[in-house]
């Protein structure tokens, strides 16, 4: 009897997983912690309702509703299957409610701990944090047991079975560990749709970049080559206007450059180097502008040699981009600093400002052509540098909060030569 009402119970506290997600992917305004609290809460209140009751206590899996809340829905989730936890069991009364009200706070105590770091860690990392939080609870109970039958004077006449123990902890630790694989999967797989959306934006904007471009280009290349024809021919006045002309056109092609660029990045020449190197040529580049605008810039570079193997010049153009985006978002006084650190297989470099930060809608549009936060300018160079990073098989993300700066992380693998060019054939 106890194994049914348990396996029931497991049915029961995966139906918020499944309906939630469900919910999210037709309307994106249930992604709310209110939604997840409600669910579960329905889930924990039926899993009480059907327990198992024996040895005074009622066993069911109340804890598994309480522990996904807290982890996977925020503290205001959490909160509201707590309070529907307690609410319950003070309708249920019997003997053993005081037992009940304490488990069920102090198993919500761990969750609530582990808040602060649960999402630092990596996704198997947190499905083992989310069973051993259900660990903790049978513990608990395990402890309210024996108190209990020490009270009415039976603590050595245990007449409770080893084995229905052992059940009701591996059932529970089983459906932890299932909601929470379940949880993941639905994690990764909105993840991946936004990148996928993302690829998509990209590649539509890059092919329209790169017909633009292409058609602009080359009737400007045949108007500068006549007003080079007439500079040579040119002595008077007019001189001095050909070579301001000359100069725009010039910096027209640059800018169309940077659009064929961002449509696909010409890897001209692909040779091996050390990212320590390129990364303080970089920094002593950009310390005049950071000076100029009364911001520190400030590096801290492993000194191991890391090779990367890739286009040094476009790799320099992104890092340039990306910090010149730091220093030009920092107010004076403010600080931008580049870190680096590597392993055997990739090397991370972070450059993090002081600056206002942005918002997660900000976050999710970085990239769009012409979008930027700058009051001048058209995001043209941030796209680009995300294009020249993708194309290196490397990885960037953004984190940034309102107020206290932004911190970009570029992850870039250690690669051959040879990969290297078939990658930017393929792209």
């Amino acid at each position: 009897m106890l194994a049914e009402k348990l396996l029931l119970n497991v049915l029961i506290t995966i139906a918020p997983v499944l309906l939630s997600s469900t919910l999210m992917d037709n309307n994106r305004k249930f992604k709310s912690p209110y939604l997840c609290g409600f669910l579960q809460s329905i889930a924990a209140i039926t899993c009480m309702l059907f327990s198992y009751a024996n040895y005074g206590f009622h066993w069911d899996l109340r804890y598994v509703p309480l522990v996904l809340a807290i982890l996977y829905g925020g503290p205001v989730a959490g909160g509201i299957v707590l309070s529907s936890i307690i609410g319950t069991r003070l309708i249920l009364g019997g003997g053993t409610m005081i037992f009940g009200l304490s488990n069920s706070v102090l198993t919500a105590l761990i969750p609530f701990l582990l808040l602060k770091i649960f999402w630092r860690y990596s996704p198997k990392q947190r499905v083992v944090l989310t069973m051993l939080a259900g660990v903790w609870s049978l513990t608990l109970c395990f402890l309210s047991l024996n108190i209990f039958r020490y009270l009415e004077g039976n603590f050595f006449k245990l007449d409770f079975n080893l084995p229905d123990l052992i059940l009701v902890g591996s059932i529970q630790t089983l459906a932890l560990g299932l909601a929470a694989k379940l949880n993941e999967g639905i994690i990764e797989r909105n993840q991946m749709q936004k990148e996928i959306q993302r690829a998509e934006k990209l590649n539509t904007l890059g092919e329209l970049a790169a017909s633009f471009a292409h058609e602009v280009r080359n009737p400007l290349t045949v108007v500068k080559g006549f007003l080079q024809l007439m500079q040579r021919e040119e002595s008077g006045k007019n001189y001095q206007y050909l070579s301001l002309v000359l100069n725009e056109l010039a910096r027209a092609e640059l800018i169309i450059n940077d659009y064929l660029n961002f449509a696909k990045p010409q890897f001209e020449k692909v040779e091996e180097f050390s990212l320590r190197e390129v990364l303080a040529e970089v920094v002593i580049l950009m310390e005049p502008l950071a000076a100029k605008q009364g911001v520190q810039l400030h590096s801290e570079l492993e000194s191991n040699r890391f090779s990367l193997v890739t286009d040094r010049n476009q790799f320099k153009q992104a890092l340039v981009n990306l910090i010149k985006n730091g220093i030009e978002a920092t107010p004076e006084g403010g600080k931008v600093t580049v870190h680096s650190n590597s392993n055997d297989y990739h090397a991370t470099v972070k450059i993090a400002d002081t600056g206002k930060g942005m918002t997660e809608e900000q976050i999710a549009r970085i990239g769009t052509l012409f979008y930027t936060t700058k009051d001048k300018g058209t995001g043209l160079g941030t796209s680009v540098s995300l294009k020249i990073i993708q194309t290196m098989n490397g990885k960037i993300s953004y984190h940034s909060v309102l107020g206290v700066g932004t911190e970009v992380t570029l992850v870039l693998p250690e690669g051959k030569k040879e990969e290297m060019v078939m990658n930017v054939n393929a792209s």
